[in-house]
């Protein structure tokens, strides 16, 4: 029990974890209307898939890492970003300095953390 719920010490190792591949998972019969794509923002260029996706209904999860967030850049692309969300009824949120996440219509992004 201890494995799977931890002790009070908490001593997790990660040989403790068990990394899963696309191949790990079944999904026979079971049709997505949405898939969740993970993206990387380099460039102004990277924004013109992740938009595709956010028409399409697809949620995006960005990695913004490459950039700072007083970067010049990085306010275009933020702000390209936020007009797709409002044209299609999404949501828009950075999470820490790392990652934007961007969601269709009819999908919100709660602002607060699970676990407190």
């Amino acid at each position: 029990m201890s494995t799977i719920f931890g002790d009070a010490a908490g001593s997790r190792r990660t040989d403790d974890y068990v990394e899963l591949t696309a191949g790990d998972l079944e999904t026979d019969g079971v049709e997505a209307t949405q898939q969740v794509r993970i993206a990387n923002i380099g460039d102004k260029q990277d924004v013109i898939d992740i938009k595709d996706c956010v028409y399409d209904g697809d949620i995006v999860v960005a990695d913004i890492t490459r950039h700072t967030t007083q970067d010049r850049t990085m306010e275009h692309i933020s702000d390209e970003l936020k007009q797709v969300a409002r044209e299609v009824g999404g949501d828009i949120v950075q999470k820490d300095d790392d990652q934007l996440i961007i969601t269709p219509a009819g999908v919100s992004i709660s602002r607060e953390r699970l676990g407190r």
